[in-house]
């Protein structure tokens, strides 16, 4: 699932508490999103046609903002390769996503989702930066150890009932999506740094929205398009995309006036409110064990971010979600 870039402006930070309230309020929105997709998925909805329609309204809003604002489109040279495989990464985070939400509780693909800060800094080891220290393993750790308790292994390797496919596929791919948009953030961080954040969203979502338009015209995922059966189901649509498009352009403008190196940890309410917005509309309780290991995960990732924030404050947010160096993050 994207977030918004954007550039500094001149303008004065927010209040700190009116800077929160926004942040909590696009959690919620952005989880919202996933709890409406799930709704649409049962009613029948291709995975396809709910990315395109998101994709496709965000589109259109952030390109009438950029036209409005006289922005070049032209990137330097040598940046449309790693722009173009951005918004391929980004469509495969947004599909394998999506197709997590449909198979397994909502609550639980995120959080195996949000799990990336951690792929994205072994990649960064992996690929010639820091090391990570001591304090960010043992956070790792206990981040994979929340994610045992959210996974239920203990209470599965204890019952005689086997784990479905559609399970295994479920977390497979959420875990799939976390590795993905880890890529995507080294990519934004370290290939795409100069470019201007808004001119990068833009061209992402545009590259998001024609891939998954070709991958349904071409037949690569059956079903992948297929429409709602009810009006559950559209109505199910028409929210996602005002829920998402709404979060997305609301931190793009705000951005600059959000203070993020020091707010954007409450962007990590989304797993929690996307826990209790599934037991709300779809009846989806996890068990107390799997909340427990919830909160441990989502703490764990405040912790791992925030430090990196307080390192790095002048990064600037990617287009999927805040960065690793903004998101005491985190998608």
């Amino acid at each position: 699932m994207t977030r918004p870039t954007a550039t500094p402006a001149s303008l004065p930070p927010f209040p700190r508490h009116f800077a929160v309230l926004i942040l909590l309020c696009m959690g919620c929105a952005f989880a919202g999103n996933h709890v409406a997709a799930r709704v649409a998925f049962d009613d029948g909805a291709g995975v396809l046609l709910a990315i395109l329609m998101r994709s496709g309204g965000t589109l259109l809003v952030l390109a009438a903002l950029v036209l409005w604002q006289r922005q070049n489109l032209r990137l330097p040279q040598g940046a449309w390769r790693w722009q173009l495989l951005l918004g391929l990464l980004i469509a495969t985070q947004s599909l394998c996503l999506y197709s997590a939400v449909a198979r397994v509780p909502v609550a639980l693909a995120l959080l195996v989702a949000n799990v990336f800060p951690i792929l994205l800094a072994l990649l960064t080891w992996a690929l010639g930066g820091p090391r990570p220290t001591l304090r960010t393993a043992m956070l790792m750790g206990l981040i994979l150890v929340g994610l045992v308790f959210v996974l239920d292994v203990p209470g599965r390797l204890s019952s005689n009932t086997s784990i479905g496919p559609q399970w295994l596929l479920g977390v497979a791919l959420a875990f799939c999506a976390a590795t993905v948009f880890a890529g995507a953030l080294w990519i934004t961080d370290h290939k795409l740094s100069q470019v201007r954040g808004s001119v990068r969203s833009l061209l992402t979502i545009f590259i998001v929205f024609s891939s998954i338009n070709l991958a349904g015209l071409t037949g690569a995922l059956p079903g992948g398009l297929n429409l709602p059966a009810t009006s559950t189901g559209w109505l199910a649509l028409a929210t996602l995309v005002v829920l998402y498009g709404t979060g997305f352009i609301v931190l793009f403008i705000s951005v600059p006036r959000l203070d993020m190196p020091r707010n954007a940890p409450v962007m990590n309410i989304e797993p929690l409110a996307t826990l209790l917005m599934g037991w709300i509309v779809l009846d989806q309780m996890l068990s107390a064990g799997q909340v427990f290991g919830g909160v441990i995960v989502v703490a764990g990732i405040v912790l791992l971010t925030y430090r990196k924030t307080n390192r790095a404050p002048g990064k600037p947010i990617t287009d999927g979600k805040p960065s690793i160096a903004q998101v005491p993050e985190r998608d």
